[in-house]
């Protein structure tokens, strides 16, 4: 049986890590407006208060892991003590590439490591709305031991580094993900996974989706009735089950167009249409342009 989540992670094709050590100490505030990239922080001493755009804030302590998938700006602030109003505290790089925040003397009272990466996928702004905006791990070491190895490798200069990396980041942003399953999970794909009869189905749906599914057959996989299946599919993973495979089919389609190694017949087959004519409708319908149109444009661009 497929791997749904191992799918969208792997064509999401994480790259470009940068990474810093933060050491801060007394009341600081740090504000980033000018996020373009995925974040990630892992406290390794101390306490502090992390609040992204759009969402209660969070307390976070030793041990503790935030992966921020989408694009946000957030705002990083100290609880022990907290910091007075107004306080914008500027982070100054040190000679020994740590980054020092509030008191530049003095013990270090919090420690992060926090990193940042791109997806490289042109799909990425379909394949993030399938994940939690927002993933928080508390006391998951091997979160902390990945996160160190991705630091390592970024400063190095060895071979095959950025193929280490890419592979590298995956396996953290998946450890991430399925670390923070949890019935209280917003809709999106991981919600999907955790639940049991719905899981199933999207499993079914992953490991063929050249399958002529319909709403009763993904019910059956699921063993509900298909009024139930429905609300219930809809509910956890947020979009429609029909709605949920077309995307998929289409990005699958995109990703072969991109590699170029195949066919349009062949991948109207591989993604579940009948014919070519079929294929290409529903691919300029979803898309804006027939698959050809798509293939030759991204030729042009490369």
């Amino acid at each position: 049986m497929a791997d749904p989540l191992s799918e969208v992670i792997s064509l999401l094709r994480p790259q470009a890590p940068r990474s810093k050590l933060a050491e801060a100490s007394g009341p600081f505030r740090v504000r980033r407006d000018d996020v373009d990239e995925v974040f990630y922080c892992m406290v390794l001493a101390g306490r502090l208060r992390l609040q992204v755009d759009g969402r209660p804030p969070q307390d976070l302590c030793a041990g503790d892991f935030v992966l921020v998938p989408a694009v946000a700006a957030f705002t990083v602030s100290s609880l022990d003590p907290p910091p007075p109003p107004g306080l914008v505290s500027r982070p100054v790089a040190g000679d020994d590439g740590i980054v020092r925040i509030g008191a530049s003397r003095g013990h270090a009272e919090v420690v992060q490591l926090i990193g940042h990466c791109r997806f490289a996928s042109p799909d990425a702004g379909l394949l993030v709305s399938l994940l939690p905006d927002m993933v928080m791990v508390r006391g998951e070491g091997r979160l902390a031991t990945l996160a160190s190895l991705v630091r390592d490798e970024a400063r190095a200069d060895r071979p095959a580094r950025d193929v280490v990396l890419e592979h590298l980041l995956q396996v953290l942003l998946i450890e991430a993900f399925r670390a923070s399953t949890r019935s209280d999970a917003p809709p999106g794909l991981l919600s999907g996974l955790a639940d049991a009869r719905v899981g199933r189905a999207l499993r079914a749906l992953h490991a063929a989706p050249d399958h002529g599914w319909t709403v009763t057959d993904l019910a059956s996989e699921a063993g509900l009735s298909r009024s139930s299946f429905f609300t219930r599919f809809t509910r956890i993973v947020g979009t429609a089950p029909m709605g949920y495979l077309l995307n998929w089919r289409m990005t699958l389609a995109k990703h072969m167009l991109r590699s170029g190694s195949h066919g349009i017949g062949e991948i109207a087959e591989r993604v579940g249409y009948g014919s070519v004519s079929a294929f290409s409708t529903a691919f300029s319908r979803h898309v804006g342009c027939p698959p050809a149109r798509f293939a030759k444009t991204l030729a042009a661009a490369e």
